[in-house]
């Protein structure tokens, strides 16, 4: 009988170290292929941008011409062929979240290439060419780094020529931004384009303040041959694409609207959904749930209307009434630049003294308030956050209401983008595909929960406060049913600044700004409100099952431990933390 016993447990013990051998291989394989293709990447597609905090010393810009995308392509396939070698059931628990962030990370660059997204290089938003001013915002350390910035500098004309040619096949196939959201849009390039005086240029600020460490004969030189550079190489290529802008992209853009009225438009626009939402819901199912939840929040906008007793004068719709009041009243808005600046500061350092209450790991890097560039303020956003940067847009202050301002500045900075942004580039164990990688729904949802946390935190202050929140959060529902209602019902741009129009206590520059967006960056807005519906839900349902145990610090850093996840991963992280914690003793009170 102990014979027997013996055997069977050398013969379990041989399962097991079978089983660690076999997961251990699995891991080897993994790792060696996402380790492969990441340093690849790197080089084929590393600059700065306003989502990139690193320094970069690449000596070129990326190659976006044809043939280099489908060289791409066929790398990346070739990766999706060897993870289809990859049994992800063997793999360590860290590596099965790694190979569902990567697997979807190398699906969704494939994909984009297949579907020739780089034939729309830019959106009502953000674009190649004002994106590329974000790399003179980079630390530089060191001469190299200089000369490094200097050759990228002297490289925008090939970058910009690939593009140029890329959305010309893109206009002889009917793959263009709308005609409709392109008036104005020139205005950043012609900013370059126009500069007298290249020491003026964005471009030229590195220059200003260079380390001590340089000798100052080096300083001198490297001086000159950046203004060289921007002089001879980067104005000139700036030119070129604002006649190419002007005379040919404009009048050739396409006349319609929705993404799903391009070229293969169903796919494209579905692979964006399934891009910026990690979930696999199609249209009508979006739009339904966008409407819900206009419904939803409409009554509690309605409630505080009540609260605050406003009567609007007689005959006159309430609700309208009082958004008129809150766009026009003078209370409700700075008078100048700094002072929208000082607020949003008064508020952040707010949060500071709360934010330790419901995060219990708190991020070492701080992050600085700065106004948006003026060179691209006029179609950006109010504000926007990433690791070190909370952005303010102080453009046309009479269309940056105060009472907006704690949810913003909520979302962008702290709990939201800025403090996630650098919790996840300090988690070191963390392969660093995951640490440098965004994924929408992730982070626009914890981003938009943010401003939620801001009523746990004692923020809002006042009920117009509450107000602008509550229209913050509108604001994301109307995404859902506008972007759904351009893109695949055929709204048209008027039907779609009504709706937001009369819903939200957005100001009419807002409004426009923010529906050109969605008409010309498909899907992206969806991420927000999806994102935040699915991690509210999570946190009911821990609250549900842990009772007592339920720890909201120890709930929000399971949430943001893993960085950027997509959201089916997010559920299976949080279930994860809810059957521990239903295991753990309870803390001694």
């Amino acid at each position: 009988m102990k014979r027997l016993l013996l055997a069977a447990a050398l013969s379990a013990q041989l399962a097991l170290a079978s089983t660690a051998a076999f997961a251990g291989a699995a891991d080897t394989r993994f790792e060696a292929i996402y380790k492969k293709e990441w340093q690849w990447r790197q080089a084929q597609l590393g600059t700065s941008d306003e989502d990139n905090d690193a320094s970069g010393n690449q000596h070129q810009l990326p190659s976006v011409d044809a043939a280099s995308q489908a060289a791409r392509l066929k790398v990346w396939d070739d990766v999706l062929r060897q993870l289809d070698g990859v049994d992800a059931k063997q793999l360590g628990a860290q590596n099965q979240v790694n190979f569902a962030v990567y697997r979807a990370q190398v699906e969704n660059l494939a994909a984009d290439v297949r579907l020739r997204g780089y034939e729309m290089p830019f959106n009502s938003d953000s674009s190649f060419w004002s994106n590329l001013s974000f790399m003179s915002r980079r630390d530089m350390r060191n001469a190299e780094d200089y000369r490094a910035y200097i050759d990228r500098l002297r490289d925008v004309p090939r970058y910009f020529g690939q593009n140029i040619d890329n959305m010309r096949a893109g206009l002889g196939r009917g793959f263009s931004v709308p005609r409709a959201v392109l008036d104005g849009r020139d205005v950043s390039i012609a900013a370059v384009a126009d500069l007298k005086d290249p020491s003026k240029s964005n471009f030229y600020e590195p220059f200003k303040k260079m380390p001590a460490s340089i000798p100052a004969d080096e300083q001198a030189r490297l001086r000159e041959a950046g203004l060289a550079a921007i002089r001879e190489r980067v104005v000139p290529a700036y030119g070129q694409l604002l006649a190419f802008f002007r005379d040919e992209y404009v009048p050739k853009a396409r006349t319609t609207l929705g993404a799903e009225q391009m070229p293969e438009g169903e796919a494209y626009y579905r692979q964006q959904i399934r891009e910026y939402t990690t979930l696999d819901l199609d249209p009508e199912q979006i739009h339904q749930i966008g409407l819900e939840e206009v419904a939803r929040i409409q009554g509690e906008m309605d409630a505080i209307i009540k609260q605050v007793g406003f009567k609007g004068p007689p005959q006159e719709n309430t609700f309208a009434a009082f958004l008129k009041f809150l766009r026009t009243d003078k209370q409700f808005y700075a008078t100048t630049p700094q002072e929208l600046l000082d607020r949003a500061a008064w508020i952040s350092k707010r949060v500071d003294g709360e934010i330790g209450k419901v995060i219990g790991t708190l991020p070492r890097g701080r992050f600085t308030i700065v106004p948006v560039p003026p060179d691209i303020a006029p179609f950006w956003t109010s504000g926007r956050g990433g690791a070190g940067t909370y952005w303010v847009n102080t453009y046309d202050l009479p269309s940056r209401p105060l009472y907006n301002l704690p949810a913003l500045t909520l979302h962008e900075s702290a709990p939201g983008h800025a403090l996630q942004g650098s919790l996840a580039k300090e988690q070191g164990d963390l392969p660093a595909f995951r640490r440098e990688t965004y994924i929408s729904a992730y982070g626009e949802g914890w981003g938009l929960y943010s401003e939620k946390l801001g009523e746990e935190m004692g923020i809002y202050q006042t009920p117009y406060e509450e107000f602008g929140r509550l229209t913050y959060e509108m604001w994301r529902a109307c995404r859902l049913v506008i972007d759904t209602g351009v893109h695949h019902k055929g709204w048209t741009r008027d039907q779609a600044l009504a709706y937001l129009r009369d819903r939200t206590a957005l100001s009419e520059h807002e409004v426009t700004t923010e529906v050109d967006r969605y008409i010309s960056w498909p899907a992206q807005a969806l991420s927000y409100k999806l994102g935040e519906i699915t991690i509210v839900r999570l946190r009911a349902e821990a609250e549900k099952a842990l009772g007592p145990k339920f720890d909201v610090k120890a709930f929000h850093d399971a949430l943001l431990s893993e960085g950027s996840v997509p959201l089916p991963v997010l559920e299976q992280q949080v279930r994860a933390f809810i059957a521990k914690s239903a295991q753990d003793k309870p803390k001694a009170g």
